[in-house]
């Protein structure tokens, strides 16, 4: 049976294996093994996997088989680039338009995307720079999905990877974020760095060390953060990974911030994604992370000097205390879903909503922090009604993660010098 590129799961059991094994007694080691993920992934495909085309359709058939051909011909002499790299830029570039035919075609037997409308929230004249799309979500990471969530009102089918993987990409295709900031992926090497990097996108992807989705049998690897961006219209300039602390002691979570320049007016601007540790009773360790997590942007930003984005999973309700560290924060930052309510002062009522053997648990877990005194907010995407989510909560069979995806359209004020 012939498969796309779509439908090829690349399995990464032997170094899922040596992490379980590794993680009594050489936890630091794992910090460093998502450097070797690659090549693992890439020895998959040639030894593992015999990648052909399904017929549908000529110009579709020649997208997947050329991607095909050349992760197969050419992974193994340039495994040390392969490494090195952070997208995979001997691929040949490919169409959106083409690749989000191939998930509908996939996607033909479930019911449509649920919509969503952008509110309009700017206060004053429009700039004359195309706005900053910056995309956050957590994606739930499929070994999670199936293993370990509990979503007793989601069948298992609506979490078929096959399927599922297509939602979130024809998500990603429809709002066309400049920047996308993911938490929960554990599909980068053989879904989402492959795909998007022809699309465009350069990438970083650091994975938590004690990833729990290496605890469930089948799994594809750890999961972790992953940063996205549009290479035609940034450079970067400096990257960083972040292995929080909490009382001086390393933790589970990470974090990644990048510096970009803006090639189109050329000013610098920081991006970050996190995803903070999860459940009741973590307040105070959150609350750590938090602090942690500033203090390292506060040095990236030189003090708030360069304007910054926070994208993130903070697992926490915003009567909670790393909350108002952010929202007190000498970086001066705002969360831009406030600015939907009716005071711009009130975060949405929920960015998660799911059922679990425990309950209904409907959150506000989900945050895009900017420096308000150097960027504005253009737009923000709508979040979706209890009615479109429906009485089994999510996921679902339309909407493929138990997070709602958040977008802003941002620009820099045109003050900015002055104000910094």
């Amino acid at each position: 049976m012939f498969e796309t590129v779509l439908q090829v799961p690349i399995r990464c059991h032997y170094l899922a294996s040596l992490c379980r094994k590794g993680r009594s007694c050489d936890v630091e080691a794992y910090v460093s093994v998502h450097f070797t993920i690659r090549l693992f992934t890439v020895f998959t495909l040639v030894r593992s996997c015999s990648l052909s085309v399904h017929s549908m359709g000529n110009s579709t058939s020649r997208l997947y088989s050329a991607l095909a051909k050349t992760l197969s011909s050419s992974a193994v002499s340039q495994h040390r680039e392969y490494l090195e790299q952070s997208d995979v830029e001997q691929l040949d570039p490919i169409d959106p338009k083409e690749l989000l035919e191939e998930c509908q075609v996939i996607l033909q037997k479930r019911p449509p995307r649920l919509q969503r409308n952008f509110v309009d929230l700017r206060t004053d004249s429009i700039s004359s720079h195309r706005p900053i799309r910056v995309m956050q979500w957590n994606i739930l990471a499929q070994a999670l999905g199936e293993g370990k969530d509990n979503f007793i009102q989601c069948p298992m089918e609506a979490l078929n990877w096959e399927e599922r993987k297509c939602l979130i990409l024809e998500e990603i295709l429809a709002y066309k974020p400049d920047i996308l900031c993911l938490q929960e992926v554990d599909h980068y090497f053989d879904t989402f760095q492959p795909l998007l990097s022809r699309l465009g996108y350069q990438s970083t992807f650091f994975p938590k060390p004690w990833s729990p989705c290496l605890d469930v049998e089948h799994n594809n690897g750890p999961d972790g953060c992953a940063l996205f961006f549009l290479k035609d219209r940034f450079e970067l300039i400096k990257s960083v990974n972040i292995r929080l602390t909490a009382m001086k002691l390393k933790t589970n979570q990470v974090a990644i911030a990048q510096t970009l320049k803006c090639n189109e007016t050329e000013k610098l601007f920081c991006i970050a994604v996190t995803h903070l540790k999860a459940r009741t009773g973590w307040e105070r360790f959150r609350s750590a992370q938090g602090c942690d997590l500033l203090q390292n942007l506060k040095n990236i930003t030189q003090g708030a000097e360069i304007p910054l984005i926070i994208c993130g999973d903070f697992n926490a309700e915003p009567t909670e205390e790393v909350y108002k560290e952010f929202s007190n924060s000498s970086l001066n930052l705002n969360s831009a879903y406030k600015l939907l309510s009716a005071d711009g002062q009130s975060e949405p009522p929920y960015t998660t909503w799911k059922i679990r053997p425990s309950g209904e648990c409907r959150h506000t877990l989900d945050y895009i922090w900017y420096s308000q005194h150097a960027l504005n907010v253009n737009s923000a995407l709508s979040l979706l009604t209890e009615e479109q989510i429906g009485p089994n909560r999510l996921p679902s069979f339309n909407y493929p993660s138990d997070h709602l995806s958040l977008v802003c359209d941002f620009s820099f004020n045109q003050d900015l010098d002055r104000l910094l």
